[in-house]
C-alpha cells in the first residue's frame, strides 16, 4: 500500500493545461459528438422518459 504524502513547503505542483476547443468554419458540418458523449445522452433520454 503506498500512501501519498504532502511535498516539501516551498515547493510548487506544476500543472499543464491544454486547450480541447475545436473551431469550425461557416459552412462546415458540426463534428459528431464521441462515443461516451452519445452513450451519456441516452441515458439522459432514457432517464426523462422513465419519470
Amino acid at each position: 500500500m503506498t500512501r501519498e504524502r504532502a511535498g516539501r513547503p516551498g515547493i510548487t505542483w506544476e500543472t499543464v493545461t491544454r486547450s480541447v476547443e475545436q473551431l469550425v468554419e461557416d459552412g462546415q458540418p458540426e463534428p459528431q459528438p464521441n462515443r461516451a458523449a452519445r452513450r451519456a445522452l441516452a441515458r439522459k433520454t432514457r432517464k426523462s422518459r422513465t419519470r
